[in-house]
């Protein structure tokens, strides 16, 4: 394959324009589009569907994994072969929102001063990493999934562990008597995002509410999330690792003692992997053995 063509066709694929595209590459977006053209005729398949914004096809997601993963190999082998060491190695991967807000960054903050490598962290909910994952957004994540997808590998990290938590005051306004029904229908709910079903899970399996029957916060940032839960504004799922002393210090409340919801979480990477993605692979699992529940 022509090296200018998968660059074009790489460029509109991550920008969603054939326009920004061009002024990546410093051409014009008639030249994109011959590229990108000559590519697909030489392939013998459609790489991107012509909408605003431009998305690929099947063939062509398939077709910007390995070429992610390629450069990935590339750049890492070009750095050594300069031997730079302010050369830096940028490795995309996609993570759920409460490990990096609690285990990920300390856990391998040392590998990535001390490996010279940046990360490109792509984030969303533990139920979707995978899919960014099968449309190349990264070349390695986090994940709920336990299975591997095709030409991958994939190695249990361990279970995020997640309780149903409020502030005091919220407690003896809400739930005077208790976790019950009849207060969880007009307690107000702090809820992550749409695609969060802790909650809805959490309630419907303890109570029998459905989602829709209790009014809800959506508060889409993990540190927020927590201080929306902290200053009384609703009850929701935290992570033990961000409750950390706030139970023995008064700040939460479990509103279901001995009950909780255990998240097992996966770390998904390419079977061939450049040296270096495999041994951020290698202190991601060491990171989480030490900080998640094992079972």
């Amino acid at each position: 394959m022509d090296t200018r063509h998968c660059e074009a066709f790489m460029a509109a694929a991550e920008t969603g324009s054939f326009e920004q595209a061009a002024s990546q590459l410093h051409i014009t977006p008639s030249a994109v589009s011959q590229r990108i053209a000559a590519l697909e005729t030489s392939l013998g398949a459609p790489l991107l569907i012509r909408s605003r914004p431009c998305r690929t096809t099947a063939t062509g997601q398939r077709l910007l994994v390995y070429l992610r993963r390629s450069r990935l190999m590339e750049d890492e082998f070009l750095a050594g072969l300069r031997d730079e060491a302010s050369t830096s190695l940028r490795i995309p991967i996609a993570v759920n929102n409460d490990t990096l807000a609690t285990w990920l960054l300390p856990g391998i903050a040392g590998f990535l001063q001390r490996e010279h490598v940046t990360l490109d962290i792509v984030l969303d909910e533990q139920n979707y990493t995978y899919a960014l994952l099968e449309k190349g957004v990264a070349v390695a994540g986090v994940s709920s999934e336990p299975g591997a997808m095709r030409g991958c590998v994939v190695q249990p990290l361990g279970t995020i562990r997640y309780r149903m938590m409020a502030a005091p005051a919220f407690v003896a306004r809400w739930f005077p008597q208790g976790f019950k029904r009849a207060s969880a229908q007009r307690a107000p709910v702090a809820v992550f995002s749409r695609k969060d079903r802790l909650q809805a899970d959490f309630i419907q399996a303890e109570l029998g509410l459905m989602p829709g029957a209790y009014p809800v916060h959506y508060v889409p940032a993990s540190g927020a999330f927590l201080d929306a839960v902290k200053l009384g504004l609703g009850y929701g799922m935290l992570p033990s690792q961000q409750i950390g002393g706030s139970e023995a210090a008064g700040e939460l409340v479990d509103l279901a003692p001995g009950k909780t919801t255990d998240v097992p979480l996966f770390w998904h990477a390419w079977r061939v992997q450049s040296p270096a993605l495999e041994r951020l692979g290698q202190a991601v699992v060491a990171a989480a053995r030490a900080a998640l529940h094992q079972p």
